[in-house]
């Protein structure tokens, strides 16, 4: 039994976000909650709240033993990208892009 948990528009780029989803991909949950409590980067804090939110979507859907859940996928898509421009030089302007991202957990039990 799998359950997931989706967090949209989040304000981080999806490449600093990927670096740490990378870091969950395949652990027990308790291990994946122990290494993103430890790791210094911003999206750690959103995908540990995702990755809480997904095993609380596990454990009400069925009967579910928390300590048997394993993170069976974690990705991170692009979502829209709100574009500002900074004054530069010389009349200039440059683009500025501010990216946001959809974080995606799957839990499911050992096999």
């Amino acid at each position: 039994m799998e359950a997931r948990a989706t967090t949209r528009f989040v304000r981080i780029a999806p490449r600093k976000a990927r670096l740490v989803a990378d870091l969950i991909r395949g652990r027990a949950v308790g291990d994946a909650l122990n290494v993103l409590d430890f790791t210094p980067k911003k999206a750690a804090k959103i995908l540990a709240k995702t990755l809480r939110s997904a095993v609380a979507n596990a454990e009400n859907v069925g009967n579910v033993d928390v300590d048997d859940l394993i993170v069976r996928r974690a990705w991170v898509d692009e979502g829209p990208t709100a574009k500002r421009s900074l004054p530069r030089a010389q009349g200039r302007a440059t683009r500025i892009f501010k990216r946001s991202s959809h974080l995606t957990v799957v839990v499911g039990e050992k096999k």
